[in-house]
């Protein structure tokens, strides 16, 4: 096989907002320049639209798949012939729930796409698997041809980006995702569960809204930020890549590209860039972890005193904490990491960072944004002396 098709390919399309002509064409172009819709699906095919659901939001606060870009990429595919449906498992509540307050239910019904099954799965085997040898993978998955993921770029503590990679991990239905956090306690670990994820379901294809992203406190509690792409590629490393190229991250600091790559799921380093000039929207300033330290501790790695004197670590923001305690629910550690003391609600909760294992499930999923991610005061010492 010639050098040319060993790397990888991905498509960069400008598109600046979510009007719905605009995005349509910006797809159909993106489409056109990996080699036509024909290339992902067959006429009559059941072909399953992923977007990123994290939680009920509206479109505007970025957290969430635009509606646009799901109609567009749905147009596309419709047009085409194929027999769509939609789904993903949330962080919190239903999956209807979530697409409702995302504004993807009413585009889908508009389309008349239905809504798969993501509250329940089956077991399926993936005896190639190198970390996980069988997923729970959600009815609503298991009974369509091909999968067409539509990822959202925005920042995430644990992996400090989520898009294309990360975005299959909402083919798990809901409780058990958490299972996956209690039992991979570090990024490297849940990263190489997420790569084996992805060589298991095989996405056809891959449309990432950057058009605005999200950067900060992601993926809930960050701020959206303009940046005015879409991506597309059939290779979720090489996207995420160029991602990081977009925001001036290095690559090798994400644990999903790096094992991405060395898992043979696709290409961090040899990628063709085909349509518009990468350039010209690169974000240098970009809000994003660019520590070179780890974000999370393990067993192996960081004993139990560095880990707590090290590592980033979840803080509660007593001011902006409604005490919900939605933190609390979603912990996936037994005892809790983070727990009331006292009354429920009465006061906000409090982490005990002996028991914390750093997944951040807390701050991903705090409705508020009341938990910020921060860097105990001796690992802002070392990261310092790292830099000099």
């Amino acid at each position: 096989m010639s050098e040319k098709e060993h790397r990888a390919v991905v498509a960069v399309v400008r598109c600046t907002d979510y009007a719905p002509g605009p995005v349509r064409h910006a797809v159909e172009h993106g489409v056109e320049l990996l080699g036509g819709v024909e290339r992902f699906a067959r006429p009559n095919e059941r072909i399953l639209l992923k977007p990123n659901l994290l939680v009920g939001r509206p479109s505007e606060r970025a957290v969430t798949t635009h509606p646009s870009v799901f109609a567009a990429v749905a147009g596309v595919f419709g047009d085409h012939g194929c027999s769509l449906s939609y789904g993903d498992s949330p962080g919190f509540g239903t999956p209807a729930a979530a697409a409702r307050r995302a504004g993807i239910a009413d585009r889908a019904t508009e389309l008349g796409i239905p809504l798969g099954q993501f509250s329940s799965g089956e077991d399926v085997p993936f005896p190639e698997g190198e970390l996980i040898k069988r997923f729970t993978i959600a009815h609503g998955v298991l009974s369509t041809d091909g999968i067409v993921s539509l990822p959202k770029m925005k920042t995430h503590g644990l992996t400090r980006i989520t898009a294309a990679v990360k975005n299959q991990f909402g083919c798990i239905p809901g409780p058990l995702k958490a299972e996956f956090h209690a039992r991979l306690p570090n990024a490297d670990l849940f990263s190489r569960m997420l790569v084996d994820l992805n060589r298991c379901l095989r996405p056809r294809l891959f449309v990432c809204d950057g058009i605005v992203a999200m950067e900060g406190n992601g993926p809930q509690g960050g701020r959206p930020r303009p940046m005015g792409v879409l991506l597309l590629s059939t290779d979720p490393v090489a996207l995420d890549a160029t991602i990081c190229r977009l925001i001036a991250l290095d690559p090798m600091r994400v644990p999903t590209i790096v094992h991405g790559h060395a898992m043979g799921l696709g290409q961090a380093k040899d990628i063709d860039l085909v349509g518009d000039a990468l350039d010209p929207l690169v974000a240098p300033d970009f809000d994003v972890n660019r520590s070179p330290r780890s974000t999370t501790g393990g067993p192996g790695r960081w004993s139990r005193v560095a880990r707590r004197l090290v590592v980033p670590r979840p803080v509660i923001n007593a001011s902006r904490c409604t005490r919900c305690g939605s933190c609390v629910d979603v912990c996936p550690v037994d005892p809790k990491a983070v727990t009331f003391h006292g009354e429920r609600g009465a006061q906000p909760p409090v982490h005990d960072y002996e028991r914390c294992i750093r997944c951040y499930c807390c701050q991903e999923l705090c409705p508020e944004s009341a938990i910020d991610i921060a860097v105990p005061p001796l690992g802002r010492t070392l990261h310092r002396g790292q830099r000099r």
